[in-house]
């Protein structure tokens, strides 16, 4: 990153014509310009991250140890934790269902990540959803086996579109029993045997279910019954904990949050507290490489804030006290295995696309943007991996997510901004640290901005591609001119 311009003999001639016959504009035209006493909307996003489960987070990992002090270091709040289907030995606590004589609870590899977790975010808030329902409460053609290898993945393990209890009862009584488990030092099962777990964890919010528009292809209305069901049963063990509903994969379909947020819909006392949904961008075909992916991200990003817009609307509507946690933001290049070869510059257009979208959320009012996720690797989505699983080390994704929670947050005002450039976006804040102002570099060149005349010797942190897997560097301003490389997500303070 450059802190001054030189300009050759041929551009500054130019540059003199351009002054002479329209020096005003050319001032108005090229220069960022902040007004610091006009405040367009305060913030109330908070940028973290969701932790997927998988066995890269195990103790026998050789990045578990660079993963943990990741997540520590971060020190976010709202941190989404997700033991998913895939490893059923992890996200199901109860395998076979229990008999006259015997019941199959089992935290053996649900425990210690778990710990690890919450040792991790100790002092910070999470977002626990333990998201699998056991398969043999659903109606299947015959029985799921499930590996004795507990890292082995299973893609299809989640089978059924009918619950066996239409009365939802079973369903609702394993997540109580779940949740007391870590929230009550254990639980009694169905035969009436205590199991203690020693746990007394303080879960402040838990998510029902994730994206079941895939999982189980669940209906609204069916996903709204498990939920009325669930809350019900799991409000009776912690009171104080409060339910995110709804988490679907593709928020494209109204009628999800048309029907889950109208109260009308749910059993009386069933609190509607708070709901999610998740965005991905992709490539717009296979043969795509990082040139054309910064155009197809980006305008993906973009359809998707329209829809955040319509689905506020929506909220506001039919249940406004309702508060939205985004929890999925990322970008997959194409499926859970994906082998091609990921540029290095990938990580940091990834991390540009993520600000992008948080600071456009900020604009809109939501509450939680979560970047999507900690640890990927090759069979685990390897394209959303904030860590190198090859060398425990933090990516771009992960320092551009530090770069934007070390300075920003809700309370923060956002102040008149104009960004001369069509490839950068800018936004200037006045938070409790200080006057600052988000740079992004959104293409895959470098582009130079004139800012305005107090960011003289204001400090500047940033990621880009020459940071790599370093922190975020920094450095001081010498004159009012700044040069952003590809992909380069900055951060100014003024002085």
């Amino acid at each position: 990153m450059a802190n001054k311009t030189h300009l050759s003999i041929g551009l500054m001639i130019m540059s003199a014509m351009v002054c002479l016959s329209a020096p005003k504009l050319y001032a108005q035209n090229r220069a960022v310009t902040v007004n610091w006493d006009k405040t367009v909307s305060v913030s109330k996003t908070t940028p973290t991250l969701q932790v997927v489960y998988n066995p890269m987070l195990r103790k026998n990992s050789p990045i578990h140890k660079g993963t943990f002090d990741a997540l520590k270091n971060l020190g976010a709040d709202y941190v989404r934790y997700v033991p998913w289907f895939p490893y059923p030995k992890a996200a199901v606590v109860e395998l076979s269902a229990p008999t006259k004589e015997q019941t199959f609870w089992d935290f053996t590899y649900a425990d210690p990540v778990m710990q690890d977790l919450m040792e991790a975010t100790k002092g910070h808030s999470v977002v626990i959803n333990f998201s699998t329902i056991p398969v043999w409460m659903f109606k299947t053609d015959k029985p799921v086996v499930v590996d004795a290898n507990p890292d082995e993945v299973n893609w299809v393990y989640n089978q059924g579109r009918e619950l066996r209890d239409p009365s939802m009862k079973e369903v609702a009584g394993y997540f109580a029993r779940l949740l007391s488990w870590y929230t009550k030092g254990g639980f009694t099962d169905e035969l009436g045997k205590f199991h203690k777990s020693g746990h007394y964890y303080n879960i402040p919010y838990w998510e029902v279910l994730n994206e079941p528009d895939l999982e189980h292809r669940i209906s609204p209305q069916l996903y709204t019954k498990i939920y009325d069901a669930v809350v019900t049963e799991l409000k009776k063990v912690s009171p104080k904990t409060k339910f995110v509903g709804i988490s679907v994969a593709h928020e494209t379909n109204p009628e999800w949050f048309e029907y889950f947020l109208n109260p009308a819909n749910h059993k009386p006392g069933v609190p509607l507290e708070g709901i999610s949904y998740h965005f991905y961008g992709r490539p717009a075909s296979d043969d795509q490489t990082i040139d054309s992916y910064q155009y197809s991200f980006f305008d993906q990003a973009n359809g998707f804030l329209d829809r955040v817009r319509y689905i506020e609307n929506i909220r506001k509507r039919l249940a406004p006290h309702v508060f939205t946690q985004i929890n999925e933001i990322g970008n997959i290049l194409q499926d859970h295995d994906y082998k091609g070869v990921i540029p290095d510059a990938y990580w940091n257009l990834s991390g540009a696309m993520y600000a992008y979208i948080y600071l456009e959320l900020t604009k809109i009012g939501i509450d939680v943007a979560g970047e999507s996720q900690l640890v990927g690797y090759p069979t685990q989505f390897p394209d959303v991996s904030m860590m190198n699983w090859k060398n425990s080390k933090p990516n771009a994704r992960y320092w551009v997510l530090k770069l934007l929670k070390d300075n920003f947050g809700p309370g923060d005002k956002l102040q008149t901004t104009a960004i001369p450039s069509q490839d950068v976006t800018g936004q200037a804040f006045i938070t409790a640290k200080g006057k600052k102002l988000l740079l992004i570099n959104r293409r895959n060149k470098e582009v130079q901005l004139e800012l305005p005349a107090d960011a003289k010797n204001a400090r500047v942190d940033y990621v880009d591609v020459t940071t790599g897997e370093n922190p975020v560097a920094q450095l001081q301003l010498e004159s009012s001119t700044i040069t952003l490389k590809p992909f380069a997500v900055a951060v100014l303070t003024f002085q």
